[in-house]
């Protein structure tokens, strides 16, 4: 027997999908103003026109007033249509500007043009097979690398690397050190300005990321740090770290098991790996009251799970969640593996893995 249509069930969840088409449009708004530093200036300025917002910001003042449009009927910003003025809240402003910090949410929404740009060639992975490179996805080591740093600066040096016992002052001695997947640098540069005593060595796949990496080494004057281009899967030993890093970098790997398997081999006995990954759980059920689920989960169909299938691989996905990788830290011979969280980085749970 046909079950009838329940029309309130349908009409609330129509008017649920509008929010989402109109939330996706207001994504693009929010990277725009983000990229244009449009939220800075509102941030700083009182209740202005379109003119001295467009004056105050050096943009097209057409194209200014275009965008507040879109952010006052989306209830961003609030506009007096008496003194054809424009203001930020400040309670607004705490999650939209760059002194958010890691707060910053339009530093996040640049991620839906970036997987816009890829729409259609994931139609055809989604009906043939396979994925996309690394290199079909234009900006994402700088915005890899933008994230990063907003997060690690607040993070890295006062509470992440205080979570490893003894771990800050092994590195004021001076100890071999080394980054998995480590993108533009970000991190690993941090800690060699930081740490001059300790030598640090960053690998990732990507040709342009490490010539950014090196230019930026080089312009800060580091002697300690060196990047390699290097597949993480051909990583491994004999013993020659004490403690190793990956930020956000294992769920992309076309091979996860053998790239631990290699992090797990290159520690010397009493040294530490720190993963750094997606807080999530295995059990999809488990993540419907994760904050930013949607967004983790169109970001990993659309560039974590396809770049791994591209190469033949394992597709493990950006949430493959605390139980599947304590599965494979324990497979790659990790006996001790604690789970830390860090505030300031409301994404990520802190592996702390050791070989014994």
């Amino acid at each position: 027997m046909t079950m009838g249509l329940d029309t309130t069930r349908a009409e609330a969840f129509a008017g649920h999908a509008l929010n989402i088409v109109n939330g996706g449009f207001l994504s693009l708004m929010f990277s725009l103003g983000h990229r244009t530093g449009l939220f800075d200036t509102l941030g700083r300025l009182p209740p202005s026109t379109s003119e001295a917002i467009a004056a105050e910001a050096v943009l097209n003042e057409r194209y200014v007033r275009e965008w507040l449009g879109a952010m006052v009927v989306g209830r961003v910003v609030e506009y007096d249509p008496e003194a054809r003025t424009y203001s930020l809240p400040p309670e607004h402003a705490a999650c939209l500007t760059r002194s958010a910090g890691p707060d910053n949410l339009a530093e996040l929404a640049q991620f839906v043009g970036l997987l816009a740009d890829v729409e259609t060639p994931m139609v055809d992975v989604f009906r043939n097979g396979g994925g996309l490179e690394y290199s079909a996805f234009g900006r994402f080591h700088e915005l890899m690398a933008e994230g990063s740093r907003t997060v690690l600066e607040a993070t890295l040096l006062s509470r992440t690397l205080p979570l490893v016992p003894g771990l800050v002052e092994r590195l004021e001695n001076g100890i071999d050190a080394a980054d998995i997947g480590c993108s533009r640098g970000v991190a690993i540069t941090m800690m060699a300005r930081h740490f001059p005593r300790s030598r640090f060595v960053g690998l990732d796949i990507s040709n342009d990321a490490i010539a950014w990496a090196r230019a930026e080494a080089e312009r800060q004057g580091l002697s300690n740090v060196r990047f390699e281009v290097q597949d993480a899967a051909t990583f491994g030993g004999p013993a020659a770290f004490d403690f190793i890093t990956a930020f956000d970098a294992i769920h992309d790997q076309a091979a996860p098991r053998r790239v631990l398997r290699g992090i797990r081999e290159a520690l010397r006995p009493d040294g530490t790996f720190l993963m750094v990954d997606i807080a999530a759980s295995s059990a999809l059920e488990n993540n419907l009251d994760h904050p930013l689920a949607p967004f983790l989960f169109t970001a990993s169909t659309m560039h974590c799970t396809t770049v791994s299938l591209a190469q033949g691989g394992e597709g493990l996905g950006a949430c493959w969640g605390e139980e599947k990788a304590r599965e494979l830290l324990a497979e790659a011979g990790f006996k001790t593996v604690g789970v830390k969280r860090v505030e300031g980085d409301f994404l990520n749970a802190y592996y702390i893995c050791r070989p014994s």
